[in-house]
């Protein structure tokens, strides 16, 4: 299967600030290759290097086969990017905004409108309202159909649902599963795990390193400890008692729960008695299957406990 981007050993600093640290994978053709990682780990520096748009101080980036440094005029006609934050003309219309990205491609509406059918036929009743007054949804749909405009080869999405609402976020995600008999690859982040799911694989990334890369199913099976739910009306002192515990391995809070695992796999009823001793009744632990945040999270833990390793041996 051809590679649509490969990434050999890229780095990138801001100042003395690490951004990206010997960042090396590949996406394939038509593939949906999402990364997952929280604020500053670096993916959107990696999405920049990807369009061009910034360049790597080390290491190499090549997309469909081309370098991005020195083949970027030729790259950027085959790549459409979504940025993380609203970036159309909010004080042209929907049809002009669209208009023009067409020209600037130099491409029409007219040609390329069987790609983005689907979702510029929820915009065409506001085509004349101004970009800056569209709702949410609105907004992201608009921005899809000009990244689509002239029928890339590769979707760059810098975390394309955010701050959407639930529906708009699926409207998408059925969008773009329409994308795949049209050849186009598409590489997005995303905070929500849901859509991690939905994609072909994934790349956990923290503190511009690469962590993991599978198909999401086989990163959660990376999970090998038994994991428990501890429920309690007082969460933040739950938190509490459960560390002073002695068999407490990791505690991560979930929602309105706390994902713990133990020393042995396994806890006794002393913790019941540690718990009631400190005033924490009405408590309720189940096992509970791991999802891809709890593999991320016992990565992150392993990469802080090497780092701290090789510091004790220089």
């Amino acid at each position: 299967m051809q590679n649509i981007i490969k990434s050999s050993g890229v780095s990138r600093n801001y100042g003395s600030t690490t951004a990206l640290e010997d960042v090396s994978f590949s996406v394939n053709e038509s593939e949906i290759f999402g990364f997952i990682g929280p604020d500053g780990a670096g993916k959107t520096s990696l999405f920049r290097i990807i369009t061009t748009l910034l360049l790597p101080d080390e290491g190499k980036m090549e997309v469909m086969g081309l370098n991005t440094v020195t083949d970027f005029k030729e790259l950027r006609r085959h790549i459409g990017y979504m940025p993380g934050r609203f970036s159309l003309y909010q004080d042209l219309s929907v049809e002009e905004n669209l208009n023009f990205y067409a020209t600037v491609f130099g491409t029409t509406i007219r040609e390329n409108y069987e790609l983005i059918s689907d979702i510029y036929s929820h915009l065409e009743p506001f085509k004349k309202r101004l970009a800056g007054k569209l709702s949410g949804g609105m907004k992201q749909k608009l921005a899809l159909s000009c990244a689509l405009i002239h029928k890339p080869r590769l979707l760059v999405l810098d975390e394309p649902t955010t701050g959407v609402d639930a529906v708009s976020r699926s409207e998408f995600w059925g969008m773009l599963g329409k994308l795949y008999k049209h050849k186009i690859t598409i590489v997005l982040s995303t905070p929500y795990m849901d859509e991690a799911m939905r994609c072909n694989r994934v790349a956990l990334i923290q503190n511009g390193k690469i962590l993991s890369i599978d198909h999401p199913e086989k990163i959660k099976q990376g999970f090998r400890r038994k994991l428990f739910s501890v429920k309690a009306s007082e969460k933040y002192a739950l938190i509490i008692a459960l560390k002073q515990y002695p068999s407490t391995r990791t505690i991560y809070p979930f929602g309105d729960s706390v994902h713990v695992t133990f020393n042995t796999d396994s806890f006794e009823d002393s913790l019941y008695d540690h718990l009631r001793s400190i005033g924490i009744t009405n408590v309720t632990i189940t096992e509970t299957e791991p999802g891809i945040e709890d593999r991320f999270l016992e990565l992150m833990e392993k990469g802080v406990k090497a780092q701290r390793c090789d510091g004790l041996k220089a």
